[in-house]
């Protein structure tokens, strides 16, 4: 990839040894400005990339840190030697896009480099603009070029199944199926049969054979998602699918080979789950080869407004919408505890409830620093309004909370108990804005089938 097209061509090299002639020559080909430097150097200059190199000594991580901090949005690779394989990993986890090996050749620290920069450029469905973010996409990428299982940690709603999806989509997989199952969101029961499928006659109601999950991800990707939430006597099955890579269907004898990639997921730490004996510790150790931590969004609040735009972009009905310099203060200094699951709520609320096309600060219905989370308008659903409030004002509010209401119903397809959840109720408590609603007039059912 040529520097021009995304970034600065000028590229530091900070080492004490240098980087060979012919390498040098090769980057210049390339259509960089190498530049030898000091890492004191202060310099006015933006570097697109920077080399920097072990042997400078004591400090190396640290002084990555300081180059993160000075240039964010340059990409730096580690050069480090061969028997380095722990500090190779200490400039990963220090915030280094990369690292090559020395000694290497000129067409190796050219494929590293153009990995990453394309990385930085491209980074597939997700939405990532921070560096905490860019360096899992980074982690990612590399996972994906391997066949090994993934364990993605992280809290409730900071995208774990698009990450796992994106792992597929850069894999030599991407052109298979990818498969996603909540191990929570499926009875106990039924969930051995959703996974390994059930042949005709297994049990009763088995009226023809069905194939189950992994072999419906047979050549591609399978998200095992709220992995914590599978029952003991299943991960010892599971265990011995992703042992012997086949699979038995409930009642049958005939084995299906397996060639599937498994992505696990889950917001609970399973070490933990491990020692209270919640987890099988020979499983968590089978499908921990690759770990990620997914980082919560108040940790990566560069990525906050690229995330507003392309969800008023997705839910904007074809029209532009703007957001207010107040209301992008509100959401910059919100702490996000539902993550982008409830930024993306917030959204499609805000879009409900704005008066015009640029969205204010009291359309996101945010808590003020300080305060609680502010009322949910949808719990006065049904309820009597302030007096003060004129009777265009009560109606209108009414009909963009019943449009809401309706609105989440849709998207989950009439689930109550989801949808409840979504809008920040107790399924009870939906029952009634439901009654209220119908009372109204609404058909509930028939505009949900619409």
């Amino acid at each position: 990839m040529k520097p021009s097209c995304h970034s600065s061509s000028l590229l530091w090299i900070i080492s004490d040894s240098g980087v060979p002639d012919l390498c040098c020559e090769a980057l210049v080909n390339e259509g960089y400005r190498p530049e030898r430097v000091s890492i004191a150097a202060r310099s006015e200059q933006k570097p697109g990339v920077i080399l920097i190199d072990s042997d400078i000594g004591s400090g190396f991580t640290g002084h990555i840190q300081t180059l993160i901090s000075r240039f964010p949005q340059a990409v730096i690779l580690a050069m480090v030697a061969h028997g380095e394989s722990a500090l190779a990993s200490e400039a990963l986890q220090a915030g280094a896009s990369d690292y090559v090996l020395k000694p290497f050749q000129p067409s190796q620290l050219l494929r590293v480099l153009g990995q990453s920069l394309a990385l930085r450029h491209s980074t597939g469905d997700m939405v990532v603009r921070s560096r905490a973010g860019l360096q899992v996409l980074q982690l990612a990428y590399r996972a994906a070029q391997t066949p090994a299982a993934v364990l993605i940690g992280g809290e409730s709603g900071t995208g774990k199944e698009c990450l796992a999806r994106y792992i597929h989509q850069v894999s030599d997989r991407s052109d298979g199926p990818f498969v996603a199952v909540n191990c929570a969101a499926i009875p106990e029961s039924m969930l051995e049969a959703v996974l390994f499928g059930y042949s005709k006659g297994a049990y009763t109601g088995a009226v023809q054979a069905q194939a189950g999950k992994f072999e419906l991800a047979n050549g591609g990707t399978l998200l095992l998602d709220e992995i914590s939430e599978m029952p003991l006597a299943l991960q010892t099955k599971l265990l011995r699918v992703l042992q012997e890579k086949e699979v038995e269907r409930l009642g049958s004898h005939q084995k299906v080979q397996l060639n599937v990639r498994i992505v696990a997921a889950c917001n609970k730490d399973l070490r933990e789950a491990v020692s209270a004996g919640e987890f099988r510790e020979d499983l968590f150790y089978r499908l921990d080869v690759l770990p990620l931590g997914w980082p919560p969004l108040r940790e990566r609040a560069e990525d906050i407004m690229p995330l507003v735009r392309h969800f008023l972009q997705k839910y904007g009905q074809g029209e532009s919408f703007g957001v207010s310099p107040e209301a992008e203060r509100a959401l910059l200094c919100h702490d996000w505890p539902g993550n982008i699951r409830e930024l993306e709520n917030v959204i499609q609320r805000a879009l409900i409830l704005a008066r015009s096309a640029i969205i204010d600060v009291v359309d996101l219905m945010l808590p003020r620093a300080g305060q609680g989370r502010v009322a949910n308008p949808l719990l006065s659903v049904g309820q009597p309004q302030p007096e003060t409030a004129p009777d265009g004002l009560q109606a209108s509010r009414q009909r963009a909370e019943f449009d809401y209401v309706l609105q989440i119903l849709r998207k989950y397809s009439g689930h109550r108990s989801r949808t409840a959840e979504a809008l920040g109720l107790t399924t009870r408590a939906l029952r009634y804005k439901l009654a209220a609603m119908r009372e109204q007039g609404i058909d509930i059912d028939r505009v949900i089938g619409a």
